[in-house]
C-alpha cells in the first residue's frame, strides 16, 4: 500500500513540475493522442513478505521471473487504457494472469520521458484462479515516437491469497 502513495504523490509531484520543463512544439510531441502501443516485457513478482523487508537478496531468492505481451491505447495525451497478460510458467496455464487498467500519464516531451500511475482490475488462472485489484507506476521513456522503453511496478491486492508485487520492463512499439 505504501508503494501506491510514494507512486501517486510522484504522479501530482510530476503533474506540477510540467510548466516548469521547457515548452515543446506540438508537432514534436514524443507522446501522441490517439496512440496505441505494444508492450513486450519480463517481469518478477514478489510476495508480501518481501515487499514487507524489501532488498536485493529477498527479491534474488523469492522472485518469480514471468514474460508478458500488453497493450495500450491513449485517448488523449495523458489517459488511456490498457490490458496485459504473463506467465511465471507455462507447466500449468499458459497464462498466469490477465489484467485491465486506467493510466495516467504526465509527459515530458522535451526529455522523452513520462512518468505515469495506473490502476485497474484482473483475473489471476495460476496458480489459483482468483480476481484481482492493482494499482502502480511508472517510467515510459521513448528513443522515438515509435520506440520506448518502459519499467513499472504494481501492487496486486487479492482475496484468496497474499498480496504481491510485480515489477516489469520492456520495450514499446508504437503504431
Amino acid at each position: 500500500m505504501k508503494l501506491a502513495i510514494k507512486l501517486s504523490l510522484a504522479g501530482v509531484v510530476a503533474l506540477t513540475c510540467q510548466p516548469a520543463i521547457a515548452q515543446v512544439d506540438p508537432a514534436d510531441y514524443v507522446f501522441l493522442a490517439h496512440e496505441t502501443t505494444l508492450d513486450l516485457f519480463g517481469s518478477v513478482s514478489v510476495g508480501q513478505e518481501t515487499i514487507d523487508n524489501l532488498s536485493r537478496e529477498r527479491v534474488e531468492d523469492n522472485g518469480r521471473l514471468g514474460a508478458g505481451v500488453g497493450l495500450n491505447h491513449f485517448v488523449g495525451r495523458h489517459v488511456g487504457v490498457g490490458v496485459d497478460a504473463y506467465t511465471e510458467n507455462t507447466q500449468h496455464s499458459f497464462v498466469d494472469n490477465t489484467s485491465g487498467n486506467l493510466i495516467i500519464r504526465f509527459p515530458f516531451d522535451a526529455v522523452r520521458l513520462a512518468p505515469y500511475v495506473y490502476g485497474g482490475a484482473g483475473y489471476q488462472f495460476d496458480p489459483t484462479g482468483l480476481w484481482f485489484g492493482q494499482a502502480g507506476g511508472g517510467l515510459d521513456f521513448r528513443f522515438t515516437k515509435k520506440l520506448g522503453l518502459f519499467v513499472d511496478a504494481r501492487y496486486v491486492f487479492t482475496d484468496g491469497t497474499q498480496n504481491f508485487g510485480v515489477g516489469r520492463l520492456g520495450l514499446r512499439f508504437g503504431f
